[in-house]
Formats: C-alpha cells, structure tokens, sequence
C-alpha cells in the first residue's frame, strides 16, 4: 500500500495554507510535526477527501482520491482534532452503530467492537454513557471508531491534545500497538507524541516541509547548536534577548539556561546534547520558508 501527496497546495481566500506539499508514504507511523498553523489539519483533512486541495493530488495505491474518494474512505480510519460522541449513547452502542454506518454486518460488528473494546482497554465501562468518559477515556473511544473497518490507512490529528500525562501515554502505547500492515499519520504539535513511537518526523511550518527524516536524524542535525550555562539574572536576561532560550531554570547558584545557537552564544557556555523539541527548534531557526 502507498499514499502520495503530489505538489498539493490550498488556499483559503488569500491565505495558503499548504504550498506545493510533496510527500510518499508507506506501511509504519509518520508523525507530522509544526506549530498550530503550520498546515498539519488541512493536509489530513485532504487526505481524508473532506476537503479538495486547490492544486496537486493525492493518490492511494495509483488512484487519485478525489476521484476514486470511495475506494481509499473504504480503508480509512480517521480520528479528527475535534472529536464529536451522542451523549445518549454507551460506548458499545456508539460503536456498533458506527460499525453500522460503515456498513459491517451485524455479526461481524458485534466481534468487532467487543475486540476493540478490549484493545482500547474500555470493555468495563462500555455500558456507561459517553458523557460521562473523561477526555482520555473519550479519545480512546475515538480510535477505536477509527479502527472499526481495520483501516490500512489510520489518520489521528492531534490526539492527545488536553490529556493528562498518565491518559497520553497510554494512547501512544496504544498507537504504536497499530502499526503493523498499515499507514499511520499522527499529527501533533506535542513533541513527546512522535518521540516514542513514529519511526518518520515530517516537519512543517506555514505549510511547506522543513525536513523528513527520522527522529535520530533530527536530533543530530542539531548536534553543536544547543548550549547550558548557569549566569547571574543579568546576564541571562541579555542571553534571552540575543539566543533561543528552551530551558530556564532559577538555582541558588545562579540562572540555568539552555540556549539554541549556531555559534557558542557565551564565553562559559558548554556544548549539551540536543532533545528532541530543542532540535524542532533549531531546524526552524535555521531553515527558511520561501
């Protein structure tokens, strides 16, 4: 199986929210990255065929999507950043009426939603109501929907967006269980997210690609800009002003600081190694958007 974005562009009025976005996709987790705005909704909204790109495609397995939409919607689980549930229903019933929707038969719905029920860890609530499920509770009632048909294409647009810490790292326990034999595209802004589990960092900003690389790729093309250092308050006041500062942190022996730099930004500050969310940054700072 493969998904290709092919130079897809899309303008609301005079804003471009995607601009010539190229991207080939197969089997594993992708994680899309980049700060709201960045282009990350509407492009899975596109692939999702819910919206049309202005120009460029979107192919599944050779076919373009917009038209043959309902061949790729037939193996798509989606989970979109605003999940909606009937409050009146429980979440057994909410399943397998969606299973309903998606046209399973009955027997085969009924196996379905009990498996997923497990998957999800939710079978001992699944006859309460929706409304009452917290949100971690209600986001993983969300994948388990998205992967009523066994989708061999799975799109999450930031999942764990509002979870308490215990709650998202269950759900990435939970996304990483489903990788195997399909496409997972995770969007998130959340840096931890893709951390753990996406094998595949695609970084976005104002609606183009910075980079696509793998987590570790990401992390040593940051190896040499991030710097510490332990000042007095003035001093890291003048380093704020002139570094991209990630952490800062007040000691009683002075002011820490983690600083993103090209260059060493003071005399006593020491080389550090890079997270994650520090090379985000520094990929931004030095790459341009045309």
């Amino acid at each position: 199986m493969e998904l290709i974005i092919e130079q897809v562009s899309k303008q609301y009025r005079t804003t471009w929210a995607l601009r010539d976005l190229s991207l080939r996709c197969s089997p594993g987790m992708i994680g899309l990255v980049g700060p709201n705005g960045a282009g990350k909704t509407t492009l899975m909204r596109i692939i999702a065929t819910l919206l049309q790109p202005t120009t460029g495609a979107v192919y599944w397995n050779g076919k373009d999507i917009q038209k043959h939409g309902s061949s790729l919607r037939q193996v798509l689980g989606y989970l979109p950043q605003d999940f909606g549930v009937y409050p009146e229903f429980t979440g057994r019933k909410f399943l397998l009426y969606l299973a309903a929707m998606k046209g399973l038969p009955s027997t085969l719905a009924r196996q379905r939603v009990e498996e997923l029920l497990e998957l999800v860890n939710l079978k001992q609530v699944a006859d309460r109501r929706l409304t009452t499920y917290s949100g971690g509770m209600k986001q993983r009632i969300g994948i388990a929907q998205a992967l009523i048909n066994d989708p061999e294409l799975l799109i999450v647009d930031e999942p764990t967006a509002g979870l308490d810490p215990e709650e998202r790292v269950r759900f990435r326990t939970l996304l990483a269980s489903l990788t195997a034999s399909r496409i997972i595209l995770l969007s998130t802004h959340i840096v931890g997210d893709v951390e753990a589990v996406a094998s595949r960092l695609v970084v976005l900003r104002e609606g183009r690609i910075l980079t696509d690389t793998t987590p570790q790729g990401l992390l040593t093309q940051a190896n040499g800009k991030v710097w510490e250092i332990t000042v007095d308050p003035a001093t890291a006041q003048r380093l704020q002003m002139a570094s991209r500062v990630s952490t800062m942190i007040s000691k009683p022996e002075g002011v820490y600081l983690r600083l993103i730099s090209a260059s060493r930004p003071h005399e006593d500050a020491r080389s550090a190694e890079p997270n994650l969310e520090e090379a985000l940054l520094a990929i931004n700072m030095q790459v341009p958007v045309l």
